[in-house]
């Protein structure tokens, strides 16, 4: 976090350093996730094309 930012969000400042940047944490594992999932739940073999249908 920049000082521009420290010293406009003290409050969250100060919680960052206590208990880490949760916002970031929450947004990597939340792509981590949807990357996991994209290749668990690929349908795309399954799909009969267009002409078949």
């Amino acid at each position: 976090m920049s000082s521009t930012e420290a010293s406009d969000a003290p409050i969250y400042a100060g919680l960052v350093e206590e208990q880490g940047d949760v916002p970031a944490e929450v947004r990597r594992v939340a792509e981590e996730t949807l990357l996991e999932v994209e290749s668990v739940l690929d349908f795309s073999a399954m799909r009969a094309p267009a002409a078949a249908r």
